[in-house]
């Protein structure tokens, strides 16, 4: 069997600073880690995260940085000793006792060096410096030639995470060091050098398809033993081959849904590598699977063309959100916040995730959660935003990266489809690209068109792939077409209000966003400006978007007045991203039939900062998280404008029929009842979205700045306004507030004494670690609603105080 010894310890870190800069001359490392966390470890820089320290920093991505350590080894005969590096940041040169190894040049890769014939008694020393990534880039552009990249940085010329570089949501700290794992192994005979596993449903069996390939030390006679679910194979691998390749079939296996739908079941897969002669174990593999089926319909139909996700042969619209690094330095992502984010995820009705391309292939732990949480994962390859060359060496970097991680990841029953780029397609149709790269001059199509596609139906046949986001699936139509494919929404927020998402009904959107500042809380952990302002130096440094802040205050225009405070404007500029992508959601939602899915951009943060996540950095859940939560709702009811007047559109993404009585009132703001209606009963279908036409005296008003409709079935309610609220007469917020203890925290009872607009408690305010389990509550008056607010701080009624943190959007209007 294989011995791994992990080289964890006794790692130091060295660096000739240029600059005028005194460093120690090493200092203790971590690994798996990288430089910055190291310098912040040992006090060696102020921490980036905080104020403007980002910038003091600048000087780190541009110095070689050496790591050494000693480890006890020895050769040993007839066995083989390979130093294997799971993850490596990013040039680097590895040496071994004084000898150079290899150079590397991906960050994406795992590499493996036969150690044998170097290690030697004793102590052995393992050094690998790296190169600076600017000094790199500087040398392959010279290369390549200029590839246009929206962003700084050369990101796009090596197999880098892109957004080290800087976003428009992301700091420039752009790291180096050993990120993953490195270990020696050591092994004897024959071992795994691939193993690729597939699982299916074909019929009413599971069917699983393994492809392995072995590598030999010897003349060993091997053979394959794999079990699942009480079914075991036996291959032997014939002698002179080093590949093998089977299938176990599982008799009617519990089927794998995504969670709102159904069960997670997973079924332990075991893969042991044998001697066919003593029956010794040699090697292992072992994963949990899951059986569903997956497919993608791109079928021309009379919209244009569809993009449907079938899970198990069912149609589903997928509410989803784009994932990012959810640390600007990875290793410091343990597996607990794995499972903390996706949980947070699940609780926010989302079913997709989407690792989006200027990022990293998450760690196995990521994946695992996702499989167990019924989370499904909609995988980019890394390219993102930019123009990537094809020649060599960055082509054959891409291929072996592909290679490593379509193998690692494939038995993953989350992961549902393999996306070819960001916005590079439309990038070049676009934003300008074509007269700036030469004729003849690659700038990617290649990858995205010809080689990943070659390398997916190798690999993993069974999984789609899709060549862009967005796309239409044809060079022949322009990529961000409504009709055809998948389809980013960024004219709403960059250019125009959030009232146009209703000019685009998208066969699938998998980018739609809009931006908002983090929690207080996360604020003032992170800014230390007095006083805070929008534009103080650390709060406007925490603001990465072109034009960010003037984008905040112009998409408030006609919808809310202008903030006269720093209280006003944080909460104002939250309310109105929640409100937007809540707006967006339903809209999409509603045109079920042609519309399958909504991917917001985006769910998390890699640090403090003003963006378009739904969870801070802090884990802190922004007022768009609840928005999210109600708008993804399986069951959702809202209004919407139809045929020149008003329906409710009831969309049922449940696997029962949804039939209950409708009925609905126009109320002025004081309560009082104007025109009322009642059907008894309306049906939805699951997997429908039905409409209902409102009759003309509840869809007509007589005063529209006084007015609002709600709409109620089962449990479910629906607002409509004639008017935004900026017109409309909302009343100073009155409530009458109890405070009850709980068993882990408090209950908070709202009765409302005025109509309430969107009410929300921000429990941040009251405690940074406190959790609110709702926002976003309309309230008419004399009703009441039960906050639940998960706290360990003693707290009094006169801590909820209106306007601080009791908030709506009455009390944006009455302080002004």
């Amino acid at each position: 069997m294989i011995e791994k010894t992990e080289l964890s310890r006794g790692w130091t870190l060295s660096c000739n600073v240029t600059g005028g800069r005194e460093l120690p001359a090493e200092i203790p490392a971590q690994v798996p880690g990288c430089v910055h966390l190291d310098l912040l470890a040992n006090s060696l820089i102020p921490d980036p995260y905080l104020d403007v320290n980002e910038i003091t920093n600048d000087w780190i991505g541009k110095e070689d940085w050496t790591y050494r350590c000693s480890f006890d080894a020895s050769p040993e005969a007839g066995k083989v000793q390979e130093l294997v590096f799971e993850g490596l940041d990013t040039v680097a040169t590895i040496v071994l006792n004084g000898e150079e190894l290899s150079r590397t040049f991906n960050m994406h890769r795992t590499y493996r060096f036969d150690v044998s014939a170097r290690l030697k008694q004793g102590p052995n020393e393992l050094v690998v410096t790296f190169r600076s990534p600017y000094a790199y880039g500087a040398e392959i552009e010279a290369h390549y030639g200029y590839r246009p990249n929206n962003y700084p940085g050369p990101g796009n010329l090596m197999r880098k995470m892109a957004c080290n570089f800087g976003w428009d949501w992301g700091p420039t700290l752009v790291t180096s060091g050993i990120w993953k794992p490195v270990r020696l192994e050591s092994w004897e005979r024959a071992r795994f050098a691939e193993t690729r596993v597939s699982a299916k449903l074909a019929g009413g069996h599971g069917l699983v398809t393994v492809r392995a390939r072995i590598e030999r030390h010897s003349g060993t006679d091997a053979k394959i033993v794999a079990s699942i679910a009480g079914i075991s194979h036996v291959a032997k691998i014939a002698e002179g081959a080093d590949e093998v390749e089977f299938r176990l079939r599982v008799p009617a296996p519990q089927i794998w849904w995504p969670h709102h739908l159904g069960a997670q079941p997973l079924y332990p897969l075991q893969i042991e590598l044998r001697d066919n002669v003593s029956g010794d174990l040699l090697d292992n593999y072992t994963r949990q699977i899951g059986f569903r089926s997956v497919r993608l319909d791109t079928s021309p139909d009379e919209h244009g063309s569809a993009f449907t996700f079938i899970i198990n042969d069912v149609p589903l619209f997928l509410c989803g959100a784009n994932w990012i690094p959810d640390d600007c330095f990875p290793p410091r992502v343990t597996g607990g916040r794995y499972v903390s984010r996706i949980e947070e995820a699940k609780a926010a009705n989302i079913n997709l995730l989407r690792v989006w391309g200027g990022g990293i292939f998450e760690r196995d732990e990521f994946y695992e959660t996702c499989d167990r949480e019924g989370m499904l994962v909609w995988q980019d390859f890394l390219f993102a935003c930019a123009s990537y060359p094809e020649e060599e060496p960055l082509r054959s970097e891409v291929e072996a990266e592909v290679r490593d991680n379509v193998v690692r990841l494939m038995p993953h029953p989350s992961l549902i489809v393999w996306n070819g780029n960001n916005e590079n397609i439309w990038g070049f149709d676009e934003w300008g690209w074509r007269p700036i790269i030469k004729e003849g001059e690659s700038w990617g199509l290649g990858y995205y068109l010809d080689v990943l596609p070659k390398l997916c139906a190798e690999l993993d046949p069974d999984r789609p792939y899709y060549p862009g986001s967005p796309y239409s699936g044809t060079m022949e139509i322009e990529p961000n077409a409504d009709g055809h494919g998948c389809k980013h929404i960024w004219d709403v927020w960059n250019d125009v209000g959030y009232e146009i998402y209703r000019n685009y009904i998208p066969r699938f959107c998998s980018e739609f966003g809009w931006q908002a500042p983090p929690n207080w809380a996360t604020i003032e952990e992170s800014v230390h400006d007095t006083p805070l302002t929008p534009v103080s130096n650390g709060v406007f440094h925490h603001q990465k978007a072109t034009q960010g802040n003037d984008k905040l205050m112009r998409g408030l225009v006609g919808h809310l007045p202008v903030p006269r405070t720093m209280d006003d404007w944080h909460f104002a500029t939250q309310l109105n991203q929640a409100r937007a992508i809540r707006f967006a959601i339903e809209h999409m939602r509603s045109h079920r039939d042609i519309c399958k899915g909504a991917v917001v951009w985006q769910f998390n943060d890699c640090w403090p900062v003003t963006s378009w996540a739904a969870l801070d950095s802090a884990g802190r859940r922004k007022p768009l998280w609840y928005a999210m939560q109600q708008a993804f709702d399986p069951r959702l009811l809202t209004i919407q404008p139809r045929n020149g007047g008003l329906a409710a559109v009831a969309v049922n993404e449940r696997t029962l029929f949804w039939r209950a009585k409708i009925s609905g009132k126009r109320l002025r703001l004081d309560g009082t009842v104007l025109a009322e209606f009642e059907f008894w009963r309306l049906l939805c279908d699951r997997f429908e979205a039905k409409e209902f036409p409102l009759p003309a005296d509840i869809a007509t008003p007589d005063s529209a700045n006084d007015e609002v409709i709600v709409v109620q079935m089962l449990d479910r309610r629906a607002f409509h306004y004639f008017i935004e609220d900026i017109d409309l007469k909302l009343p100073a917020p009155r409530a009458l507030i109890e405070l009850r203890a709980a068993t882990d925290g408090y209950v908070v009872k709202v009765t409302a004494e005025t109509f309430l607009k969107d009410l929300c408690l921000m429990a941040d305010r009251l405690d940074p670690a406190a959790v609110v389990d709702s926002m976003l509550v309309t309230l008419l008056p004399g009703e009441t609603h039960v906050f639940a607010l998960r706290t360990t701080k003693a707290l009094s009624v006169g801590d909820i105080s209106i306007g601080t943190v009791l908030r709506s959007a009455n009390d944006l209007f009455a302080q002004n």
